[in-house]
């Protein structure tokens, strides 16, 4: 089969590899399509934990076309995704129901071989059928998860004020979800451009374009639209640099999500007498692991729109030219399509 490998960080190709062989409780999927997440440049560069050699990609969907002998009930030709986290089950934070804690965690795409590949083997318990949604709309159902994952750390309180700094691809599926479960009015700050407008159509009551040479534009902007502050701000977009400035925006009493994956040497500043003073809650997000469910039900449902995320297509053997297509941050969301899909 061909897929994407990777020897060591920035070094990958285009190979032949062997198809995987399955054990009994697995299943061997044909990818039909693999959504490029910012957590696969991070991947790129060695970060996030990745262990070499390796095939990226955990954003999968496809159909089975092999079952395990004890796999369970699936059959060949099945529409699924999977997810994409494993736990071990037996440390102390799996013990204490926390498994997103575990401290072995695992994920297909980064610990172990994922869907940058015409064919990948998962747990059979790790799958989810899928029905009503395109293989482009499929793909966001992992990052749908991590939304709603962190739609329970935010844990919004009915008839919030909201702001949310970013509008990438699951930011757009989180905003979504804050217009569900408890924002009143959303307002979603990020650079001027087709990122910012889908939000505007899709969830948000208000935007305001985010200018990184002249921040104090958006500051007067926020502050005109909510002068004490905001209940929640959450900080969807990877910037270090936005997290004080999430901290900056919170009213008293507030709560900042941080959301976004950051470079892992990145710090931010924060005044501890602030937080202090203003009972400021600063909390993160991280991945999903029990999730798959209630997302599949939201996009399923259509309470969670995605079909205008994804904005590009690329052949598997392209990746160098997805990868450059994401540091420039053209579009809003890749897609990588094995041979013969």
């Amino acid at each position: 089969m061909k897929a994407i490998l990777y020897d060591a960080p920035r070094s990958f190709s285009y190979r032949d590899m062997p198809e995987p062989t399955i054990d009994d409780d697995e299943v061997l999927i044909r990818v039909r399509a693999c959504g490029v997440c910012g957590t696969d440049l991070h991947i790129h560069e060695g970060e996030f934990g990745p262990r070499f050699p390796l095939v990226p990609g955990h954003e999968f969907a496809g159909e089975i076309a092999a079952v395990g002998a004890r796999a369970g009930t699936w059959r060949t030709g099945d529409r699924v995704v999977a997810n994409c986290n494993r736990a071990c089950g037996h440390c102390f934070f799996c013990r204490r129901g926390e498994a997103l804690h575990c401290e072995t965690l695992k994920a297909y795409g980064i610990q172990m071989d994922g869907g940058f590949a015409e064919y990948l083997k998962v747990k059979a318990a790790d799958v989810f059928p899928v029905s009503g949604l395109s293989w482009r709309e499929a793909i966001m159902v992992e990052p749908t998860a991590c939304a709603v994952h962190g739609m329970d750390i935010l844990a919004v309180r009915p008839g919030s004020d909201v702001l949310m700094f970013g509008a990438g691809p699951t930011g757009q599926v989180l905003a979504q979800l804050l217009k569900h479960n408890g924002a009143t009015r959303l307002t979603v700050a990020a650079p001027a451009g087709p990122k910012l407008d889908l939000a505007a159509r899709l969830s948000a009551d208000r935007v305001v374009a985010v200018d990184r040479n002249d921040p104090e534009l958006h500051r007067k902007a926020l502050r005109d639209i909510s002068p004490n502050g905001f209940d929640y701000v959450v900080e969807a977009t990877g910037a270090a640099a936005m997290c004080a400035e999430a901290v900056h925006q919170v009213r008293r009493g507030g709560t900042v999500l941080i959301y976004g994956v950051y470079p892992e040497p990145a710090t931010f500043p924060v005044n501890p007498f602030d937080v202090f003073r203003n009972e400021i809650t600063i909390k993160g997000s991280f991945a999903q692991i029990h999730d798959f469910g209630r997302s599949l039900a939201y996009l399923e449902s259509g309470q969670v729109k995605v079909g205008e995320i994804v904005t590009d297509d690329f052949e598997l053997k392209d990746w160098g030219a997805a990868l450059d297509n994401a540091w420039a941050r053209r579009g809003i969301k890749s897609v990588m399509i094995p041979p013969g899909s």
